[in-house]
């Protein structure tokens, strides 16, 4: 039993190799550094350009069902033109509260003996999926959520279609992803590449549904899932240029740069606006809880929900259905404060109770429409109370629109990409950005969970906030394993080793021992219960209770590559091993090793004194 560092030459034969790792155990195939990109990443983006095309075609569908529903519901005509049930009010008179209370009853029923997974605006449930059950998300979802989506925005839902075609692709993805031989990571990345299809084919915005999945769904900024999810969402975006052409969804007049000023009241509209997200966030799911407590059965509930749609209907009209052209009005200033006023509480009220009911519909458009008339009020107020503040009422209604998505549900980069894309108006992204994080701020510091996590975090589960670098990856084995290796002969005598563990002298505390052979070679790693439990009789010696091939880790890998080669053999420790032709034992690595890298991320919240404190001048040296 000796303290050894002497030259080793670690055979390769025997060695366990792992398909799913970057790297393996055997000598030969670790590299020093991992390509972020391999064989099966290129097969991943593959399908998902063929994902994308999918998408776009499955978005069409879906709008034009929407459409002819709408057309069938409220003028009784077979047709799949997009149109907006408000007119249609005038003749119908009371008959307009029935219809959206009939569509309701249809999704109740859908939800009840179809998939319960149906009922809410898609994005948490997707989200769920991801975090809970391995992307997997049920085929069913993909036929019957925008069914039942179609039936409830097409008669008066005033949800938007982009979440359950958001949703949909989602489900697309995630079903080719079970059809196929795929991982846990693949299958996510399907998930996320279909749901950013989904989006981009509906809004023409390849940039933010691709930021949206990173921000929602991915959890993480990685070359294996963003690829391929950026290759979905320009071919669907592509192919709804060639479909639809390329017009931004919201029309806008061009707008000038903001002055100062200017800059300065958008930036406090959106931190209103994040105000504002919060009020409406908690006020969705209070409703929510309110349904809850009603002594009859979840199916009957989006049929009361719609009853409010309905009655809101029949006195404010454009709040019926998805309600696309209150967004262009506000952004092109051509209506009066107190239409938008009356229009954004109408909606509120209409929406908030009906998705609140638990029936299937989006939340971006109604979000959009209620922040840019917020947007739209609170600019015009700027200028009647401080003249010559210079705010353009569109940008504020601009900015409203895609602050209050920003607070309420955290995605910031794709509420600031998104108003810029759908609108084409550049000079509106610096407003954007400070009117946004502004939102962000405000929301953060006042409500833990978004309008998108709550639902997920009163079940229990816990969603991604910050994305970090991985401490792991950062650090090399060489720096924090032990260099100090107590090794064994193996052809020592396992009674000795017993013996000698009994006496509890200098380095007996040791948990795992690397064993080498007369060659210097390493062969095995035993721990101290494999020596005591060990028949010791006839002068047995190690290498007879060494039951499995020797496992070790280069010391230029990653902490992180350690780790999973830990996890996924089921040891505890691992020889290191130099790099080299003939490869020396140079320490060896444990699980208290691997917790040591975290002292550096406790170590970063620790406050620290200012320079200009006694002492603390010696920093600058």
């Amino acid at each position: 039993m000796t303290e050894h560092e002497s030259t080793q030459s670690p055979t390769t034969e025997g060695l366990t190799v792992s398909p799913s790792l970057d790297f393996v155990a055997e000598a030969a195939q670790i590299p020093p550094e991992t390509t972020p990109i391999n064989v099966r990443t290129l097969r991943i983006c593959g399908l998902a350009i063929v994902l994308g095309a999918v998408a776009a075609f499955v978005a069409l569908c879906l709008t034009s069902l929407i459409g002819c529903i709408t057309n069938l519901s409220f003028y009784g005509k077979l047709s799949t033109s997009f149109v907006s049930p408000a007119p249609a009010v005038q003749y119908l008179g009371l008959w307009v509260v029935f219809i959206p209370v009939g569509g309701a009853l249809i999704v109740g029923l859908m939800a009840r003996y179809g998939s319960k997974g149906i009922r809410g605006h898609g994005i948490p449930e997707a989200m769920e999926q991801v975090l809970t059950n391995e992307s997997r998300i049920p085929m069913r979802l993909m036929f019957l959520k925008p069914l039942s989506a179609a039936v409830s925005i097409g008669t008066g839902g005033p949800f938007g279609a982009e979440g359950p075609i958001i949703a949909t692709g989602g489900a697309l993805g995630s079903v080719i992803g079970q059809f196929l031989e795929s991982t846990a990571a693949e299958r996510k990345t399907l998930l996320a590449a279909g749901a950013a299809a989904g989006m981009a084919a509906t809004f023409g915005s390849p940039v933010s549904a691709v930021l949206l999945a990173v921000e929602l769904l991915l959890f993480e900024f990685r070359p294996r899932s963003i690829i391929p999810v950026a290759l979905a969402s320009s071919t669907a975006t592509g192919m709804r240029i060639m479909l639809e052409g390329a017009e931004p969804v919201f029309q806008m007049t061009d707008i000038q740069a903001p002055g100062g000023a200017a800059l300065t009241s958008y930036i406090l509209i959106g931190a209103s606006l994040g105000l504002f997200a919060v009020i409406i966030t908690r006020a969705v799911y209070a409703i929510e809880d309110s349904f809850e407590r009603l002594p009859i059965h979840w199916m009957w509930w989006p049929a009361i929900g719609a009853s409010a749609v309905g009655i809101v209907g029949y006195f404010a009209p454009d709040t019926l259905g998805v309600g696309y052209y209150n967004i262009s009005d506000m952004l092109s200033n051509n209506l009066t404060v107190p239409t938008i006023m009356f229009l954004c509480i109408m909606k509120f009220i209409s929406w908030s109770i009906s998705l609140g009911s638990g029936t299937s519909g989006g939340t971006l458009a109604p979000l959009f429409t209620i922040g840019g008339g917020i947007g739209a009020v609170l600019g015009t107020a700027f200028n009647a109370a401080i003249p010559g503040v210079g705010v353009d009422v569109r940008i504020a209604a601009l900015v409203g629109m895609a602050a209050i998505f920003a607070g309420a549900s955290r995605a910031m980069l794709t509420s600031v990409v998104f108003a810029f894309e759908t609108t084409l108006q550049p000079l509106g992204l610096l407003p954007l950005l400070g009117g946004c994080a502004a939102a962000h701020l405000v929301s953060s510091f006042l409500m833990r969970n978004s309008i998108m996590t709550e639902k997920i975090a009163r079940r229990g589960i816990r969603t991604p906030e910050d994305y970090e670098a991985d401490l792991l990856e950062q650090v090399h084995v060489s720096s924090i394993m032990t260099k100090d290796v107590v090794t064994l002969q193996s052809n020592n005598k396992i009674a000795d080793v017993q013996e000698w563990l009994a006496t509890r002298s200098n380095h007996t505390s040791h948990q795992g021992f690397p064993v080498v052979d007369d060659h210097g070679v390493t062969v095995g790693v035993l721990t101290q219960r494999d020596v005591l439990t060990a028949d010791a009789s006839s002068d047995r010696t190690l290498d007879k209770i060494i039951n499995r091939p020797p496992l070790f880790v280069y010391d230029d890998c990653t902490v992180r590559q350690a780790t999973d080669h830990m996890v996924n053999h089921e040891v505890g420790r691992l020889p290191v091993i130099q790099r080299s032709k003939n490869g020396e034992l140079v320490g060896i690595i444990t699980r208290s090793d691997i917790l040591s890298v975290f002292y550096r991320r406790v170590n970063d919240t620790q406050l620290q004194q200012p320079i200009w404190r006694s002492g603390a001048q010696d920093r600058l040296r």
